[in-house]
């Protein structure tokens, strides 16, 4: 099935965020476009101060937006929305968070963390169902059920970043954005979370937006990826498209970073280091163009044209 046929879930159009005003103001983000399919995990990744993590916090209306849509379920979901719509939207769109030991209330029990999103949305008839869903829940995310009674504190990264998945899932989302769920972990835990989300897609269709600066790690996990540098998304295309065949120059210099196990082959290989002043844009201005099919790169029309040559 090709991309046109799939059902979008969420469509960004030519998205802005600013911070501050006046002398101070900042534009975080701007010019964003794509859209995540129903049933996928889409890959934003980029540098730190990049935006990415800003992208996710709009799309859960946590940052204002100063131009452009955010349309979730054919609604947009940025802009002036009532308190009845917004109470919807934070049911069907839940956020994993980078850092599972700020995330999760220290006072509380396991058992109330991921019971507060039942109780907040009456999504559980009574305390028999609520009890059954929640420790459903921690069986899938690899827990154990004496663990319910227990404090944050008390477990590991790992087990804390589990519990923070079961917190968003248990609302039964439709989207889940998952900023930087790994890196906090030991490289031996961070294997069985990236298991367990594409377990969640699997089995119970759950979309997600997978937010990380490592390359490796999303190439595993992806089904298409947009690179983001200085809040513009400069590359998109699916996973081993854009690793097989990357067109922009940041793109290549991300790829030439990634470690290589063999100190033979790595010593080989040349860095590629990126000069954004590499391109000319005093004639005409880049815009968002399909290089390939499903391939969009951000560049002006020269460069699509030196693009499209090299690929031939």
């Amino acid at each position: 099935m090709n991309n046109s046929e799939k059902e979008t879930l969420l469509s960004i159009k030519n998205l802005e965020i600013t911070f501050g005003s006046g002398k101070s103001e900042f534009v975080a983000v701007q010019d964003v476009n794509f859209d995540i399919h129903k049933g996928e995990i889409f890959s934003l990744v980029g540098e730190s101060g990049s935006g990415k993590t800003t992208i996710g916090r709009a799309i859960l209306g946590i940052n204002p937006t100063s131009n452009g849509q955010i349309i979730f379920d054919g609604k947009q979901i940025n802009g002036k929305i009532s308190k009845k719509e917004k109470y919807e939207i934070e049911r069907k769109i839940q956020m994993i968070f980078q850092d599972p030991s700020a995330s999760l209330n220290e006072r509380a029990t396991v058992d109330y963390i991921i019971s507060e999103g039942l109780y907040n949305y009456n999504l559980a008839k009574d305390e028999d169902e609520r009890v059954a869903k929640v420790q459903e829940m921690l069986e899938n995310v690899g827990l154990l059920p004496e663990q319910l009674y227990r404090y944050p504190h008390e477990f590991s990264g790992g087990q804390r970043q589990r519990i923070g998945i079961a917190r968003a899932l248990i609302m039964n989302p439709k989207l889940v954005v998952a900023d930087e769920p790994i890196s906090a972990l030991d490289m031996s835990i961070r294997a069985q979370i990236l298991n367990l989300l594409k377990k969640f897609r699997k089995e119970q269709g759950v979309t997600f937006l997978f937010i990380a600066h490592d390359l490796s790690v999303v190439r595993y996990i992806s089904d298409r990826i947009a690179v983001i540098r200085a809040g513009r998304i400069l590359e998109l295309a699916e996973t081993e498209e854009l690793f097989n065949h990357p067109i922009h120059p940041y793109t290549k210099s991300l790829l030439s970073a990634i470690p290589i196990p063999d100190p033979l082959i790595a010593k080989q290989r040349k860095n590629f280091v990126y000069d954004p002043n590499m391109h000319d844009y005093s004639t005409e201005g880049p815009t968002f163009k399909e290089i390939l099919p499903g391939h969009f790169v951000y560049c002006n029309e020269d460069e699509a044209e030196k693009y499209k040559a090299e690929l031939q």
